[in-house]
């Protein structure tokens, strides 16, 4: 994947709510059942949540699953840890979307350049 669309994707999942709160809910849904459960990592399978992130990560989609709103405190978490999961989140992107962001992103450049 090119360094474009990885910024492009860590930047909406930083600052925008609806990537944010839909890659939350997304990697969520990677969590093994169990791990849904206990809120915790405890399988290294490479998807769903780290260790580190696990419980507060999974206590906030829940509360989104679970039909409620994140607070303005709980956001700020969210947009701070959720571009680490980048990867997983462009893994859920079709192939012709991410080449449609990386089209727009090139053109943008451009012309701000020739601006």
């Amino acid at each position: 994947m090119k360094t474009i669309t990885k910024d492009y994707i860590k930047t909406q999942l930083a600052t925008n709510p609806a990537w944010a709160i839909k890659g939350l809910v997304k990697i969520y849904t990677l969590q093994t059942a169990d791990e849904q459960a206990s809120d915790r990592t405890s399988h290294n399978n490479g998807v769903g949540f780290s260790g580190v992130d696990a419980n507060i990560l999974s206590s906030f989609a829940k509360q989104v699953n679970a039909g409620r709103n994140l607070s303005p405190k709980q956001m700020v978490i969210v947009y701070k840890k959720m571009p680490r999961y980048w990867r997983q989140i462009a893994s859920f992107i079709p192939e012709t979307k991410l080449e449609e962001i990386e089209t727009r992103i090139k053109a943008e450049m451009t012309a701000t350049v020739t601006a």
